[in-house]
């Protein structure tokens, strides 16, 4: 859910970024054809869609954890679904009021612009993925280094990853969307705005380093080496058995 959210909110910014580079080099005029138009209406269609279903999906695991009462042993799962219902429910609130095509004036329309329209609450999306980075390496640990791992890993610990899940991407988004959000003849353009052409790769490829790259190869080197150590284990136990038969 949270790749999907992120692709969603990456392909939404193309079609505003694309929207402006035409409305500044035709003196404001707008230049979008009518299939761009309808391909950006059924757009919006298919994520509310997928909102919904997303909301129902992970609210119904969160339910079931509760009600098995596993809640209390998976917090970090727990935390996962959280992320990935607000994330959903937010995609049906954002793309919904950008189906109402409304005209944006005033602070209630810069408000509206910043905290739905530009898909501000995206943040949850990146918070899902670094969720899921800590979940990896809690593995990790438990699997590869369990001595340290009981000796170390408290409570508090986990419970601060899952502050740090929710507020790096929070930070981030606030200090990106307010530097480059911008309402124009009454539309909202999120993320579109940037002092220089190296200011906005600089910050790409910030963006795809951080949340991406880096989260990949964590995955990689945390599985690779929990397969290799229960590998491991898998063939002293078959020493075992064969000696003792």
């Amino acid at each position: 859910m949270a790749e999907q959210s992120s692709t969603i909110s990456h392909l939404s910014v193309a079609i505003t970024t694309n929207e402006v580079d035409m409305m500044q080099t035709t003196g404001g005029k707008s230049m979008t054809s009518s299939s761009t138009n309808y391909f950006e209406y059924y757009f919006q269609w298919a994520v509310v869609v997928i909102g919904v279903v997303g909301t129902a999906a992970n609210a119904l695991i969160i339910y079931a954890l509760v009600a098995s009462k596993q809640h209390k042993k998976h917090v970090l799962i727990v935390n996962q679904n959280v992320l990935d219902v607000f994330n959903s429910f937010f995609l049906i609130v954002t793309f919904s009021v950008k189906l109402c095509n409304l005209y944006l004036t005033g602070a209630l329309g810069y408000w509206l612009c910043m905290m739905l329209i530009s898909e501000y609450s995206a943040f949850s999306g990146i918070g899902s993925i670094l969720n899921l980075a800590i979940i990896t390496v809690d593995r990790y640990l438990k699997v590869v280094h369990h001595t340290w791992s009981k000796k170390w890993l408290r409570p508090w610990v986990i419970y601060l990853a899952m502050a740090f899940a929710w507020l790096a991407p929070l930070v981030y988004y606030t200090l990106l969307y307010f530097h480059t959000t911008v309402v124009i003849d009454g539309v909202c353009y999120g993320t579109s705005v940037f002092n220089s052409e190296a200011e906005k790769t600089a910050i790409g490829i910030y963006h795809v380093m951080s949340f991406y790259v880096i989260i990949i190869l964590i995955l990689i080197f945390c599985y690779w080496r929990i397969l290799m150590t229960v590998r491991r284990q898998a063939r002293v136990m078959a020493g075992h058995s064969a000696a003792g038969s």
